[in-house]
């Protein structure tokens, strides 16, 4: 545990032995905008997680209260326990305290740790055990109902199931998940650009409709199923079949343990995400090209888009120096 856990619970009070939970924060190797159009992510669990303490009640009262966002928890306080009774959840009370070190709106998932952290901490007290895809899916709900983003759930599978430097490959139609060990001589670097952002202000659900829209077009149940020729001339459509496909390349390269190709695909998917999906910004830009000019083997952005934080693939010994570094996986 960290400071945190004494913050948590001096912020419970003296009226019994607390108990944990937590969930990751992640960083998204490549696989953007896929999860919703029924694709493939590579995402992995960073060190960064929301921790929750808690303990029963008697009663059925639920109290939650984050030390981090005191305003914002009581709609996914709602949510989440309507999403659970769904899942056969039974009225428990409970008090919870939530701490994260998952910095908001950088494109780690900080609301998919906090979703899954607290999700668990309402099972525990009521004795539910869900398997990790049910809970994940779960509280993916929970968050579209508390934000109004119509999210895909793979920030809820990795905050569910992943560990450090355990890249999971995720086929988000069918929930089957396969670890990817990164090559030992590979380092994930993970910087803030400075530019915050909110999946709320309604672009993330405009390129999402855009997607929906296009696959209706085609014919197809959604863009997983079209191909590069029935997307050529509709850009956001292409971005999700070509980084389909670039997940798959990756895999592939992280499997053989060359860096200078999975740094290609990381780069060639930003290159995606900005030219094609639109989504990226200046600073996020010259960010991704500043890593590149310090010997990255790629770089791009990570998460939703709109700003946040820039991945980098690097070598262990040539770890850039740059500032606003979140965390070096």
């Amino acid at each position: 545990m960290d400071r945190r856990a004494d913050a948590i619970a001096a912020a419970l009070g003296e009226a019994g032995d607390v108990a944990f939970v937590r969930a990751p924060g992640r960083v998204n190797l490549i696989g953007e905008h896929t999860d919703y159009n029924d694709g493939w992510v590579l995402p992995m669990a960073l060190d960064l997680d929301c921790l929750a303490g808690y303990r029963p009640r008697v009663d059925r009262v639920v109290n939650v209260v984050s030390l981090d966002a005191p305003d914002d928890i009581a709609p996914w306080t709602e949510a989440l326990l309507a999403a659970l009774a769904e899942e056969g959840r039974k009225p428990a009370g409970i008090d919870a305290v939530l701490a994260s070190t998952v910095p908001m709106g950088a494109g780690l998932a900080s609301s998919g740790a906090l979703s899954i952290a607290l999700g668990l901490a309402l099972c525990r007290v009521s004795g539910l055990e869900l398997e990790p895809p049910v809970l994940a899916e779960a509280c993916r709900r929970a968050e579209e109902r508390a934000t109004g983003v119509p999210c895909g759930f793979m920030d809820q599978m990795v905050a569910a199931l992943g560990g450090p430097r355990e890249p999971l490959l995720i086929d988000c139609r069918s929930g089957s998940v396969e670890p990817v060990a990164l090559p030992a001589d590979a380092a994930v670097v993970v910087v803030d650009s400075g530019v915050r952002r909110s999946l709320s202000d309604g672009r993330y659900a405009e390129r999402r409709a855009a997607c929906d829209a296009a696959a209706a077009r085609i014919g197809v149940p959604s863009l997983r199923d079209a191909t590069l020729e029935e997307v050529a001339d509709d850009p956001v459509a292409r971005h999700v079949v070509t980084e389909n496909e670039r997940v798959g390349r990756m895999v592939g390269a992280l499997r053989a343990g060359d860096l200078e190709g999975a740094g290609a695909i990381l780069t060639e998917g930003h290159r995606s995400l900005r030219d094609d999906f639109a989504v990226s910004t200046p600073e996020v830009d010259a960010l991704v090209e500043k890593l590149l000019g310090l010997g990255a083997h790629g770089a791009r952005l990570t998460g939703g888009g709109f700003g946040g934080c820039v991945i980098a693939l690097v070598s262990r010994d040539r770890v850039p120096h740059v500032d606003r570094v979140v965390c070096v996986c």
